[in-house]
């Protein structure tokens, strides 16, 4: 056995996270049915305000569109690619792109400080329903169900529901 060949078989029988690619909004299937085949899948999900016409609703949704991570060992791949919604396997330097534990437990303590820490006072907010739709301004005072903004652009201040603002310059 070469060299090369001795390296390739030791690295086959690692387990490392890989990158998927998934189709357009198919993300939550995909992970559900790599899951299903008792692969390790994790999606890393926020939560996010979204405004429909008639109201505004916080949900769930992908930190990164269209990208699963998949724990599995590098030989094992191209089975997953044979699951409905995954496009390709994401690629680094001509090989799979491996993610370091570290860079996952990264992103799982940045979801955790995101989801504890809501509007602060002296943050910027964006209105997302009604007249001011799409206004932002910085908040001044949260209470329980409402928030106040002062819109420096209008020179006003404003009350709203805590529910009908979303953070600006966060990730969507």
């Amino acid at each position: 056995m070469t060299e090369n060949e001795h390296y390739n078989d030791n690295e086959n029988r690692h387990i490392y996270w890989f990158v998927l690619y998934t189709l357009p909004r198919a993300e939550k299937q995909v992970a559900k049915r790599i899951n299903q085949q008792e692969f390790e899948c994790w999606l890393p999900l926020h939560l996010c305000p979204r405004a429909w016409s008639d109201r505004v609703k916080t949900v769930e949704v992908p930190l990164f569109h269209s990208y699963v991570f998949v724990k599995c060992l590098e030989n094992q791949l191209h089975t997953l690619l044979r699951i409905y919604g995954v496009s390709r396997i994401v690629y680094y330097n001509g090989k799979p792109a491996v993610v370091r534990q570290q860079e996952i437990d990264a992103i799982h303590d940045f979801l955790q400080q995101s989801a504890n820490h809501p509007l602060l006072v002296g943050d910027e907010a964006e209105i997302l329903v009604g007249a001011m739709k799409h206004v932002s301004g910085k908040v001044t005072m949260i209470n329980k169900n409402y928030i106040v903004l002062y819109l420096e652009q209008l020179g006003a201040t404003v009350i709203t529901n805590l529910d009908h603002v979303a953070p600006v310059n966060r990730l969507k």
